[in-house]
């Protein structure tokens, strides 16, 4: 029976599909350090995380049977991909399962802080009537610049505009424009026309501190400020100092450069004492429905790549999308992206006189994946002329329904 260690609350539908397709499942609810890791990993097959544990080489290293992880959120920057795939562990996570929720997040903070939703709860809650319009907008006529310009970002464009907003966005890469929106040439031409700037960029590294001083600088007289992408993004200190001097009218962040692992632990920043200031706990994706369709979506492309040796939408492997065994017996091999390998286990199946039923070969990179049905049980010796062919990272035997 395959072992599954689930990790940081993940949705309770992920180990039940997981204990009905065959799995033990162990479940736990906060993250774990790199050494706490590797020790609850011992006889684990599959691994499901969410965006607090790093699994690093060193965790790899230590377990080399490792043979899938699942991302339970849409970054996967936690996980040490390419070393990953080097390893033959097959990563998947889920790129838009939680997009609305993200997306209806950041309306309501935009909503918020035009209004001064934050400010005026606050003077409430100290006992202090402050009716008045000052400084408070609605968001119909205002324009919402956005920077990245994917699953999420195009979404909030759709949806920002339907309450009347004006769409800039701002995108490294080619991107088709949703409605009405309008394609920026430069990020300081956004900036500057922008009465709210929301972040939406991924967790590749060369995204560390793209934020700062210079580009808060560049900002609207007034604007607000929103990041739920990647905590490491923005520059706070930079941030409050725009806050303080009165340059920015309010900001909501989600994502922080340091996070507590677990719900319960202590958290502290500078932003606290802001005014117009929404803080929340890294919970952009955090609605019971995308958590549901997460746990389902990540437990089913484990199960499939365990039981079929399928790499639909995985993120470090070529992709193959596979259906039912059409032989007796499916062998999956992992290799290095060397010519011949296709040759060589074809002709090594051929001198045992093993018919091939299906064949399917991707590559991608360095990597190289060939899953193929054959309708006899080769025996061990062939197994063992399989994976020592030259550039096998990994193959599994997988037995037909």
């Amino acid at each position: 029976m395959p072992k599954a260690l689930l990790l940081e609350n993940i949705h309770p539908f992920a180990a039940q599909s997981l204990r009905d397709h065959g799995f033990e499942v162990e479940t736990l609810k906060g993250a774990l350090s790199e050494d706490e890791l590797i020790d609850a990993l011992d006889g684990v097959d599959v691994l499901g995380i969410r965006s607090k544990t790093n699994v690093t080489r060193k965790v790899i290293d230590a377990r080399p049977n490792l043979t899938a992880i699942g991302c339970f959120c849409i970054g996967t920057n936690q996980v040490d991909l390419d070393y990953a795939g080097k390893r033959g562990i097959a990563v998947f996570n889920a790129p838009y399962s939680n997009t609305r929720s993200v997306v209806e997040l950041v309306i309501c903070d935009i909503i918020c802080l035009m209004r001064r939703i934050p400010a005026h709860t606050h003077h409430m809650k100290h006992g202090v009537w402050d009716k008045s319009a000052s400084g408070s907008h609605e968001v119909r006529g205002k324009t919402l610049g956005i920077i990245g310009y994917g699953n999420i970002g195009s979404q909030l464009s759709v949806l920002a505009e339907a309450m009347g907003m004006r769409v800039l966005f701002y995108d490294i890469e080619e991107k088709l424009a949703m409605g009405n929106a309008k394609r920026m040439s430069s990020l300081n031409d956004l900036l500057e026309q922008s009465d709210a700037v929301t972040l939406h960029v991924d967790g590749r590294k060369s995204n560390t501190g793209f934020f700062g001083e210079e580009q808060f600088s560049h900002m609207k007289q007034g604007a607000i400020f929103i990041n739920l992408s990647r905590g490491f993004v923005a520059d706070l200190d930079a941030l409050k100092r725009h806050l303080d001097s009165g340059h920015l009218s309010g900001a909501a962040v989600d994502v922080f450069p340091t996070e507590p692992k677990k719900t319960g632990d202590p958290f502290g920043t500078p932003l606290a004492d802001e005014d117009n200031m929404i803080l929340t706990p890294h919970i952009g994706g955090s609605t019971l429905e995308a958590q549901e369709s997460i746990g389902h979506f990540v437990s089913q492309r484990l199960e499939d790549y365990w039981y079929k040796g399928s790499t639909m939408l995985s993120v470090n492997f070529p992709q193959l999308t596979l259906g039912a065994n059409r032989g007796n017996v499916r062998i999956a091999h992992l290799h290095a992206n060397l010519p011949g390998v296709l040759g060589k286990m074809n002709h090594i199946l051929g001198e045992e006189n093993i018919n091939i039923s299906a064949q399917s070969l991707g590559t991608e990179g360095e990597l190289g994946y060939v899953v193929t049905d054959v309708s006899g049980k080769p025996d061990q010796a062939t197994i063992d002329a399989l994976s020592h062919i030259e550039g096998t990272i990994r193959m599994r035997v997988l037995s037909g329904d």
